[in-house]
């Protein structure tokens, strides 16, 4: 049995959710999330990914990937409801997402929560090899690190939160902050998307442990545990690249004729979450529509919401609003072959997801609450022309880095219809400006240069980085 020196482990492995009749499988990559982050870095550095397969029952024995090696995590269907759909992310993510909707607290959840992630501590400790490096992603696993770190002591471990870390007086509210916050500190290092996020882990720390801690360390029996922002990013030169091949731009150039050649295409990618601000967009665009500053003919709306969580209740009934919305302004405003809004469900491949974003004069990303949001990174990084603008909420994670942006607080439906007018009617040597220093600031912080600031931090023998290269 193959093992590595490096093992990410994550709720999910990157694969297809099918495997073909020969046994291969391919990466799973979905508009911005983790496994878009990174993918190439693991193409770099060959290691070992943790994590559930997608059903239920014994785990399947699964290929290597591009020479990464997928060892599977079994999970029932009590599991699936109670840890994922239930203390993953109806008690967690809406805490974590300042409370955009009610959390729920079950008994049953955190019993299966502990569960699970003991079932995940107990897999990578069977496969990471004397003084490997493990790195534990996101909040569904945020016991792993001190569970593992009981298992085998000889590991150096890492924990990653791609999503916000709230203010103590929202993290307060969960009946068990005190394991929470303890399972993340068997790591050596806790990572965020932000400096803000650290300084309220710290605090919570102090507040509910009795721990000595700032904002960069954390002492803990025995042990100094570091913590730290370190925004992810984007392969941007990949995006670039894919961004610029011949069948890309002939894509591009197919689909606007498609929207019926408009003066303008504003687009929204997003999984279907109550956290990406969907609902305020549109009707801050249907009011626009009513008051005759945007015109259907001239200017279309591309909202691409990939579902997500469908087994979820708050989920279901989302996506039955915003169907509700979308079909409500087309038919007010729309004309034959002529919609005001085209509303997508499906999921997009990369080479498709480059071409809209170059079909795209403007991007709205607009969440009320998000960790970092990559579509806004691969946006800027697909617009090889310096064109394009992009509406960025402040309230997400990119809007601290890319603050050329056009921002925009979500919350203030006025100001997001100005933001937006004043995107679509915005100078183009300004539009052309703003584009031009994002896209430098990507290029020097892209995604070799965020994991080799982790991992910097976190193996201190090197070795790792060894492996990524020495350019960033």
């Amino acid at each position: 049995m193959r093992q590595s020196s490096l093992v990410v482990v994550a709720n999910r492995l990157p694969i297809d959710d099918s495997v073909a009749p020969d046994g291969a499988c391919e990466w799973r990559r979905s508009p911005g999330g983790l496994v878009s982050a990174l993918h190439p870095l693991l193409r770099q550095a060959p290691a070992t990914w943790v994590g559930w397969a997608g059903g239920t029952g014994p785990a399947p024995a699964l290929p290597d990937i591009d020479g990464v090696r997928m060892h599977s995590v079994s999970l029932t269907s009590d599991d699936l409801r109670d840890h994922y759909e239930g203390f993953a992310n109806a008690t967690l993510w809406p805490i974590y997402h300042d409370a955009v909707e009610q959390p729920e607290h079950h008994r049953r959840w955190w019993d299966a929560y502990q569960r699970v992630n003991r079932r995940f501590a107990e897999a990578t400790a069977q496969v990471a090899e004397a003084g490997a490096v493990v790195w534990v992603q996101d909040y569904h696993l945020q016991l792993v690190p001190e569970l593992l770190r009981t298992l085998r002591p000889d590991l150096r471990i890492g924990f990653f939160l791609h999503v916000p870390f709230p203010p103590p007086e929202l993290f307060m509210q969960l009946p068990r902050r005190a394991e929470l916050l303890r399972g993340m500190l068997g790591a050596d290092l806790v990572g965020f998307q932000r400096a803000q996020a650290a300084h309220n882990f710290a605090q919570l720390v102090t507040k509910v442990l009795g721990l000595p801690a700032t904002d960069r360390r954390i002492a803990v029996d025995d042990r100094m545990v570091r913590i730290g922002a370190f925004p992810v990013s984007i392969d941007t030169t990949e995006m670039a690249a894919l961004a610029g091949q011949a069948d890309v731009v002939e894509r591009a150039r197919r689909l606007r004729r498609d929207l019926g050649g408009p003066d303008q295409v504003i687009l929204s990618v997003d999984r279907m979450d109550y956290t990406k601000g969907i609902e305020q967009r549109l009707k801050a665009y249907s009011e626009l529509l009513a008051h005759g500053h945007v015109k259907v003919r001239d200017t279309v709306l591309v909202q691409v919401a990939v579902p997500s969580r469908e087994r979820v209740g708050q989920y279901q009934i989302l996506r039955d609003r915003v169907e509700r919305e979308v079909g409500r302004i087309n038919g007010e405003f729309g004309r034959v072959g002529e919609p005001a809004i085209h509303y997508l469900t499906q999921p997009f491949d990369r080479a498709e997801l480059a071409a809209l974003y170059r079909v795209a004069d403007v991007m709205a990303v607009t969440p009320l609450r998000d960790g970092m949001n990559l579509v806004a990174k691969e946006y800027v990084a697909a617009r090889v022309d310096d064109t394009g603008a992009l509406l960025l909420s402040e309230f997400a994670g990119s809007a601290a880095e890319l603050q050329q942006a056009y921002l925009v607080n979500p919350h203030d439906l006025e100001g997001l219809k100005q933001a937006l007018l004043a995107a679509l009617r915005a100078d183009p040597i300004d539009v052309r400006t703003r584009m031009r220093a994002m896209r430098e600031y990507l290029h020097q912080h892209d995604i070799r240069a965020w994991a080799r600031s982790y991992l910097s931090a976190l193996d201190q023998s090197d070795s790792l980085l060894t492996r990524l290269g020495s350019d960033s």
